[in-house]
This record gives C-alpha cells, structure tokens and sequence, in this order.
C-alpha cells in the first residue's frame, strides 16, 4: 500500500534515533546492506555523518533520510539515500537531494555508490556515471 505524500517536512537539525533510522532502513533496501543488527556500529554511523537530512510524515514518521559526509564546498559522499517503500516514487529522494545542495556551497559536487537496483533512479534524476570510482574493503598489504 504507497501512501501519499500529504505533509513531509524535511529537517537539518536532528539526527534520527537509532531505533527510528533501523525502521527507515528496514523499510526500504539498504536494511540489507547496512549493518542495523549491529547497534553501536549503525549508531556511529549516524553519529559520524556531519549532514544528515530528514524527511518526516506530519512531523512524527521518519520516512526518508539522506546521510552524507561532507566539506561542504567542493565534495559531498551521500552515503545512504533511505526512503520508506511505502514513500517512494513521490519525489522524497530527488528532494533529498535538493535539500543536500541547499546546505552545501554551489558547485559542491555530490558522489554516491549507486546499489544495482538503483542506477536507473540517479541517471534518470540527473547523475553522471563515472568511469574511475574505486571501494577498498582491506587494509592495504
């Protein structure tokens, strides 16, 4: 059952709750590939990120999140784009997104690591591939 958007509020000044990021994310597909069992690890997850946006369902519901590490002028990483199944297709995301460049300087380039499901959702909404992005999950040798 989607649920329309009647009255989202989109917030810079809070950081979630754990227990209301777990719901988010278990409500959409990053709660597969981020660690929400593992409560002190998630926690310094959002307690790291130094711009986190929000979206909220009439001022109660956390429905959409946006976390990011930031210098806030020439590059910003968003980690996680969360939004709610029941939110999504409602231009939650996309304003998201917007609300990260409102809270950066012009010209502050926005990267993000795209899940296989989602790559067709950040070109159609105006992101650019890039050839030469490289992960290290190792140490180095």
């Amino acid at each position: 059952m989607d649920i329309l958007m009647s009255n989202i509020t989109y917030r810079s000044d809070i950081k979630p709750h754990i227990e209301d990021a777990v719901t988010l994310y278990s409500n959409c597909s990053l709660g597969t590939r981020r660690p929400i069992t593992d409560k002190i690890r998630f926690q310094a997850m959002l307690d790291n990120a130094n711009l986190i946006i929000t979206a909220w369902d009439s001022q109660q519901s956390l429905v959409g999140m946006a976390r990011c590490i930031t210098d806030f002028v020439f590059s910003t990483y968003l980690s996680d784009l969360a939004v709610d199944e029941h939110y999504q297709r409602q231009g939650i995301g996309k304003q998201l997104i917007k609300e990260v460049q409102n809270h950066t300087q012009p010209g502050c380039r926005v990267i993000l690591l795209a899940a296989p499901q989602a790559i067709d959702y950040y070109s159609h909404i105006g992101f650019q591939a890039h050839p030469s992005a490289w992960t290290r999950l190792e140490p180095l040798i």
